[in-house]
């Protein structure tokens, strides 16, 4: 009895396992890719760029494979959440993923990085046209539902250009950095009325207003890439982004009072990309002023990312996750 016990309580787990598992799996990718950044610029004494990427990448595996038991095994659930107005918004990390492994392997083997590249490409482009399809032909989104992980489908366009300057014509990648950068002026003006005009957003979201800052960060990086230097338009993205951080960062009190989920998560990737883009800076500039402050958020992304992990391995231990979760 114990054993079918146990089994039907593995299954119901496997069922509720979610799509923002992938999250995880972001931050600890775009983790690998600043500390291969920090390596690099600010001359670390020791070396673990390359451990991190394949605990990454295993973990990554992991996630993939439940996942697709759970399409195999549970395909209504599936279907629930790819149709969900905000859980939708988490297949398209997966683009992400493969373009952030794409930068990383710039400096491991251009050839690799190249078809991770366009395999990031197509999965970005299909998972943003079917999102954005969604969102115009949708019958149950409702304001409540908008929150800043409705960035998530349309950041991706501003990562393609960081690797694709080395991999393509740069007229492919103004073409993304377009499409990227629009969508997150329209979807940030729709987003700050849904935060001002309406209801907060719940506590399970909270930690989704990390997710403001990384789109300017981003394009940041993108923009310096595509021009070959630092440029005036540039600027304006990365120190609006820092704003938004500092503005986000200010309000610690909600972050304090909310308890762990899943989405916590959501802290690590834009806090990669804000360190990358200082280090990038840093860099640039060599203006002692980033170098510092590059440390201070380094050591500070470090704390964030063990915490999150020991965090998330004593939640699965007390299996307060892949539990039935409210609509």
């Amino acid at each position: 009895m114990k054993k079918l016990n146990n089994g039907y309580y593995n299954l119901r787990k496997l069922k509720n396992f979610p799509i923002s598992f992938l999250g995880l799996a972001l931050g600890l990718i775009g983790f690998t890719l600043a500390w291969q950044k920090a390596e690099i610029v600010l001359g670390l004494p020791f070396a673990i760029s390359n451990y991190l990427f394949y605990f990454s990448l295993v973990v990554l595996a992991v996630i993939f494979i439940i996942y697709i038991v759970k399409i195999i095994k549970y395909p209504h659930e599936v279907k629930k959440e790819f149709n969900h107005p905000i859980k939708i918004n988490f297949y398209p990390i997966l683009a992400k993923i493969f373009l952030i492994t794409s930068i990383i392997y710039l400096n491991i083997n251009l050839t690799i990085s190249k078809y991770i590249w366009w395999a990031g490409i197509i999965i970005q482009f299909t998972f943003a046209i079917i999102v954005m399809s969604a969102w115009i032909k949708h019958s149950k989104f409702k304001i409540h539902h908008m929150n800043p992980s409705w960035f998530i489908p349309v950041v991706g366009f501003l990562i393609i250009p960081i690797a694709g300057v080395e991999h393509f014509s740069l007229e492919l990648s103004w073409f993304f950095f377009s499409i990227g950068i629009f969508w997150w002026l329209i979807l940030t003006i729709i987003v700050i009325n849904r935060i001002i005009f309406h209801d907060p957003i719940s506590d399970r979201l909270v930690p989704t207003l990390f997710i403001l800052f990384a789109p300017p960060i981003i394009g940041f990086i993108s923009v310096t890439k595509l021009i070959g230097e630092i440029n005036i338009f540039g600027n304006l993205l990365y120190y609006f982004g820092v704003f938004i951080f500092m503005l986000v960062i200010l309000q610690y009190k909600l972050f304090t009072k909310i308890k762990f989920y899943l989405s916590w998560w959501a802290y690590s990737f834009p806090l990669d990309a804000l360190i990358i883009g200082t280090l990038l800076m840093y860099h640039s500039t060599e203006f002692k002023f980033f170098k510092y402050t590059s440390w201070v958020m380094f050591v500070f992304l470090n704390i964030v990312i063990v915490l999150l992990v020991i965090k998330t391995i004593i939640a699965i231990k007390k299996g307060k996750i892949c539990i039935e979760e409210e609509e």
